[in-house]
């Protein structure tokens, strides 16, 4: 009879450990991933699983200059961003698509960089450029990209760098 109660609670225990492996940005869409964004609610330590076809989705927020401090960080990076214009944050998942697409090794937990900075393609040390600078053009660079390349299959493209023809690459 004394082990009924010391069996339930070693139950209620391991019952409680139990944790839910369910990737919660499995059901996230653009809209709401945006929507988390904008009102600082995103609580993911990663970029959401999307996919190819949520890039025209993410492409009509590339040119969105809405300052953004609650997004999701590299944790190997020893940079911390103070904020993020939102446009930005839009090349950087999509670029994390493509770069989860093609396996690259840059990738990290989903993350296509250390961080949502582009710098100078030909400079090893980080100089930073102003956001302005580098959003108009990444974003029509991105742009161009897919709407190039939209009468093949993603597989075809993806392994084609957006910002290829720009003087600029992802930190």
């Amino acid at each position: 009879m004394k082990s009924y109660p010391i069996v339930l609670i070693f139950l209620i225990l391991g019952l409680s450990a139990c944790q839910n492996d369910v990737d919660p940005s499995a059901d996230l869409d653009v809209e709401s991933y945006i929507e988390l964004l904008r009102t600082e609610r995103y609580q993911m330590t990663t970029l959401p699983n999307f996919t190819a076809e949520d890039i025209p989705a993410l492409l009509a927020y590339r040119n969105e200059t809405d300052h953004i401090k609650v997004f999701p960080r590299n944790p190997i990076s020893s940079f911390h961003m103070e904020d993020c214009q939102l446009g930005m944050l839009v090349l950087w998942t999509i670029e994390s698509i493509r770069a989860v697409s093609i396996q690259s090794d840059e990738v990290v937990m989903n993350f296509p960089s250390l961080n949502p900075i582009l710098r100078a393609r030909d400079k090893d040390e980080l100089e930073f450029i102003s956001e302005s600078t580098t959003l108009e053009e990444a974003a029509a660079a991105y742009f161009d990209w897919w709407h190039l390349n939209g009468d093949k299959e993603f597989s075809e493209f993806s392994v084609l760098d957006p910002l290829a023809n720009t003087i600029y690459t992802w930190h």
